[in-house]
């Protein structure tokens, strides 16, 4: 009698470290997909980015020339992750004449970040992007460049999130992974990690073209 009221118990016990198992493991799979949808969008908008930020804007910009009147840098400090580190970046602004290739525009009060220090009188190229905004030319190459680099960028975001929708995987750590590792099949957990190596590999390689052009 006393055996059987212990095996009831047990089988009790059991059943309930089940249950509550089971449930944990529908809610992480459920606040993984969410995180999944998240990501998937995230990765749409910097497709979208890339494609406006790059060569969207060099086609839609006016090309032409700046003639420097005087640079100068900007000092920043922003604080860090601690309290008492700061952290000092400079930007370099260029100012002069801009004046568009085909004469339509003619600024006396440019101005556009650059990529150094230039001596009073020198011509850069440069794009009117917007009313009063400019930036330096770095030509079709660099445009694209630019959108590579963002687009390539947006593969990691979207295979995270296929792999986040398709399994629940919320980086619960490397239990969730290989949870998440064991219920994918095969050849997409290949496919997620083929476009994490791409989206890395690209954009880094867009990035040292973009330097370099």
């Amino acid at each position: 009698m006393t055996q059987a009221q212990a095996n009831s118990a047990s089988s009790g016990s059991s059943g309930s470290s089940g249950a509550t198992g089971a449930s944990g493991s529908r809610s992480t799979g459920g606040l993984g997909r969410l995180i999944g949808v998240g990501l998937l969008l995230a990765g749409v908008v910097l497709l979208a980015l890339g494609a406006y930020l790059g060569p969207y804007t060099y086609a839609t910009s006016t090309p032409g020339k700046l003639t420097v009147e005087t640079c100068t840098v900007d000092y920043k400090h922003r604080s860090t992750s601690s309290s008492s580190s700061r952290k000092r970046t400079k930007t370099k602004w260029c100012y002069g004449t801009f004046t568009a290739t085909d004469g339509s525009v003619k600024d006396l009060n440019a101005e556009l970040r650059s990529d150094s220090l230039h001596q009073r009188g020198e011509v850069i190229d440069a794009l009117k992007t917007g009313e009063t905004s400019y930036q330096q030319d770095s030509g079709w190459v660099g445009s694209i460049a630019l959108g590579c680099a963002w687009w390539f960028g947006a593969l990691i975001p979207l295979a995270l999130g296929l792999l986040c929708t398709t399994t629940g995987f919320a980086f619960g750590g490397a239990s969730d992974f290989n949870r998440a590792r064991q219920a994918v099949a095969p050849r997409l957990l290949s496919t997620v990690y083929t476009l994490l190596a791409v989206g890395a590999i690209g954009v880094v390689l867009s990035l040292l073209v973009m330097f370099f052009a």
